[in-house]
């Protein structure tokens, strides 16, 4: 390819992916009319925080705000691409593959074409106020131009080298399914977001100092440290800052390069060179049977355990209440307002996972289905899919117990939360395992919906109405640690929850357990097709 070719590559991409924005935007009204409104909400977002960010000049503090929210900023642009791989087709690299392009001129159009877009636009606004609130002095500006244009070609690079280096994850299905773990990211950036809000309310905007004086020595936020620097006359310092940042850009240029590279010139999945090792790590993973029991309880077992390894949704719902289960109680310890009792938290996070036991199976069940034959049959498959769960839920369970009543002291207290948090998981398992049977509903394997059309209310009854009567099972356990803890005759006696708890608990699953069997095996048709619906 002749030079002249070469450097007419970036003009070239950048036309194609505008001509492809603009021919999206045609097909259908309905697009117009979505892209018009992100657009104008992100345009009145951005203002907003650029009129905060104004405001913020000469505060004494503007440094450590503008460096935490150029480091966020960063931390978006890397991750957000592994939840929603889909949202800039237009510049996937596979599609160049048949071109006889070079990678660094590549690299460097696919870098310009990223620029274009609403992301970009967003974080170029929050940049432009960032200087212009650390900034003082005429080099400060000019040195803050540098910076924005560094900080965003950062950000940029940073997201299309970690897009390029997982492309034939995120284009798979099951990569694409991955993206309903985002709610796991909300939900914990939402407490992370709600602690450190609380912190700054106690304790003043002087917590960040020891963060910001670290990062403003971290690409891309040095930038907006190099500012801060030209503002105070440490010129030296500032080149150091700017230079660390050019660093990272060009480290980050130099591994997008070779991804790019390997991603266009290696198999894909589809070959049989790649699928060898994915056969090697199921022969690796069957050394699981030989851990559970034999019969069909440890081969229920054995296949609910690869449901949550290896559905993208069923992970997707685990992760998210292992996760909540254990931010909840640590977080309220941290910030000094929990109670040793929020740790009951995490058994009712994860006995939720036993409701609709049957609609996670989806249209598949009817593989189950086919070997129930009995009561039995349907008790075993039961029993065997509530192992599975304790199998987790557990040490779980005890990891994140122990854990909150070490940071809060109060290890007196730890045998009669343990005995709780036990009763309440047998009786979730018992309520989830009568729910299953007796309103089963479909979950969709496509899309981030979790109910089948129609089928909602059935969801709310099972959920809602399965989590009432744990609650009021639970009663009797309940009604004894209170007595226990403000009777003088109850004295030293609260660690008797502990087995009494764990007893009732496993009473309760097995009961609910029996219950559920009959019902399971005489409406086999009926829960075959309710799960089936999506």
């Amino acid at each position: 390819m002749s030079a002249g070719s070469v450097t007419s590559v970036t003009p070239v991409v950048v036309r194609l992916k505008l001509s492809l924005l603009r021919n999206g935007l045609r097909q259908s009204s309905g697009r117009r009319a979505a892209y018009v409104a992100s657009l104008v909400v992100v345009l009145l977002f951005a203002a907003l925080q650029l009129l905060g960010l104004i405001a913020l000049r000469g505060h004494s503090y503007a440094l450590n705000v503008t460096v935490l929210l150029t480091t966020v900023l960063a931390l978006g642009w890397a991750v957000m691409p592994l939840f929603f791989p889909g949202g800039d087709e237009t510049l996937d690299p596979t599609r160049l593959v048949m071109l006889p392009l070079r990678p660094r001129p590549l690299v460097r159009a696919l870098l310009v074409a990223s620029l274009v877009g609403i992301g970009p636009l967003f974080t170029l606004t929050l940049l432009v106020g960032s200087v212009v609130a650390t900034a003082h002095g005429a080099a400060a500006y000019v040195t803050g131009v540098v910076a924005i244009v560094l900080a965003l070609l950062i950000c940029v690079a940073l997201a299309r080298a970690v897009t390029t280096a997982n492309l034939r994850l995120l284009t798979s299905r099951k990569g694409r399914d991955l993206a309903v773990l985002s709610g796991l990211v909300i939900a914990v950036g939402a407490q992370v977001v709600n602690f450190g809000a609380q912190r700054l309310n106690s304790s003043g905007m002087a917590t960040l100092d020891p963060a910001a004086d670290v990062l403003r020595w971290v690409p891309p936020a040095s930038t907006l440290g190099a500012v801060d620097s030209v503002s105070e006359g440490s010129y030296a310092v500032a080149v150091a800052q700017l230079a660390l940042s050019g660093l990272a850009l060009a480290a980050l240029l130099s591994y997008w390069q070779r991804a790019l590279t390997r991603l266009m010139t290696s198999p894909d999945g589809s070959t049989l060179q790649a699928a060898e090792p994915a056969r090697d790590k199921a022969g690796r993973s069957s050394g699981l049977g030989r851990l559970l029991p034999a019969g069909r309880t440890g081969t229920v077992m054995a296949r609910s355990l690869r449901y949550v390894w290896r559905d993208p949704k069923t992970k997707a719902a685990w992760v998210t209440s292992l996760a909540i289960g254990l931010i909840v109680p640590v977080f309220n310890a941290l910030q000094g307002t929990g109670s040793i009792y929020f740790a009951c938290f995490a058994a009712g996070m994860l006995g939720i996972q036993m409701y609709n036991q049957f609609g996670q199976d989806t249209s598949a069940f009817w593989m189950v289905a086919m070997t129930i034959s009995s009561t039995r049959d349907a008790y075993v498959e039961l029993r065997g899919r509530a192992l599975a769960l304790l199998l987790i839920t557990l040490p779980y369970t005890a990891l994140v117990t122990v854990l909150t009543t070490a940071l809060l002291g109060d290890w007196g207290a730890l045998p009669e939360v343990l005995g709780l948090s036990f009763a309440l998981l047998g009786a979730m398992l018992a309520t989830g395992a009568w729910s299953s049977a007796r309103f089963p509903y479909s979950i969709p394997q496509e899309g981030y919906k979790n109910v089948a059309p129609g089928q909602a209310g059935l969801a709310w009854i099972a959920i809602f109405g399965g989590m009432v009567s744990a609650a009021l099972l639970c009663a009797p356990v309940i009604a004894l640690t209170i007595w226990l803890n403000v009777s003088s005759a109850g004295g030293n006696r609260t660690w008797l929850l502990l087995p009494l708890g764990t007893a009732y608990g496993t009473l309760l699953t097995l009961s609910g357990l029996r219950l559920a069997a009959p019902r399971t095996s005489r409406h086999l048709p009926e829960i075959l097709t309710a799960v089936s619906k999506g």
